[in-house]
């Protein structure tokens, strides 16, 4: 096997333990760093539904008479209303992604909390202090990824949430008296929750690792090709021409010229001592045949 095949196969193999090694780090970082940025488009979605409430609150049912929405009650008046169906349009362009306000005791039922979310609810609810929480769980569609936040009651919740009596006339038409009451101010009522199949984040690692290892790879071949030339100019071919003059020696041929030194690493020496050598030998027979 030639020296060249071999520092070849060392390459390969040393690059391909490598490359292994940093597939596998790569691997498991690319995959947190996809679930952090899954995570973080689910806070500016949920930042966006929280001020679209606000938006609701402050600007949109300030211009509606308190007279006319105990006329008429308007679902489109309602924070949470207004911020899930907007989540709803958003969802023409991100479809993976749902957004619920799970709530405990809620006025419309389509946002009353189920099992699980009850348990987010009451993190929070058990750690006032908690502003945030990210989790994982099974679904029927597979493995989920969410991100949840506590809602609280606010002043301006308690005028229709307090009592059956307090609330608009009109809204108890709408959805009756027996849910959304006795809430109390700066309670914990439920959670913003904003969910996506853990196949996104899963997606998004794979295209960034296959990316990645591709680039390892092209990088890796082009490395060994430099290494292959720089070691065929420098070691490969000073060596076979110290082999060809060793191998014409042995077969009798005294007329070979010495050897170029240039340098002074390993090669070099090696070329001085095999020229003093030959020299030597050359001496010896000059010697003897005398």
């Amino acid at each position: 096997m030639k020296l060249l095949l071999k520092f070849s196969l060392i390459f390969l193999l040393v690059f391909g333990l490598g490359l292994a090694v940093a597939g596998w780090i790569c691997y498991s970082f690319l995959q947190q760093n996809a679930r952090n940025q899954v995570l973080q488009q689910a806070k500016l979605m949920m930042a966006a539904a929280m001020s679209m409430r606000t938006y609701t609150t402050e600007q949109i049912r300030p211009i509606i008479d308190m007279r006319s929405r105990r006329e008429a009650f308007l679902p489109q008046t309602v924070p949470a209303y207004a911020a899930t169906e907007s989540f709803n349009y958003m969802r023409a362009t991100y479809a993976d992604y749902t957004y619920r306000e799970a709530t405990l005791n809620p006025t419309n039922l389509r946002d009353r909390a189920v099992d699980w979310e009850v348990d987010v609810v009451n993190i929070f609810r058990n750690d006032p202090a908690r502003s945030e929480f990210s989790g994982e769980r099974d679904a029927a569609n597979g493995r989920m990824l969410y991100l949840a936040k506590p809602m609280r009651a606010a002043k301006s919740c308690l005028e229709c949430h307090s009592t059956p009596s307090a609330a608009p006339a009109s809204m108890i038409r709408f959805y009756g008296k027996t849910n959304g009451f006795g809430w109390k101010q700066d309670e914990v009522i439920g959670a913003q929750i904003v969910s996506v199949p853990m196949s996104v984040p899963v997606k998004m690692a794979d295209d960034a690792y296959r990316r990645l290892m591709l680039s390892l790879v092209g990088v890796a071949a082009l490395t060994l090709l430099m290494l292959n030339i720089v070691l065929s100019w420098t070691v490969v071919r000073p060596v076979s021409r110290i082999a060809a003059a060793a191998d014409a020696i042995s077969k009798g041929n005294m007329e070979v010229p010495e050897l170029e030194v240039k340098g002074k690493d390993e090669i070099a020496t090696l070329a001085q001592a095999f020229n003093r050598m030959y020299r030597s030998l050359k001496e010896a027979i000059r010697m003897l045949g005398q």
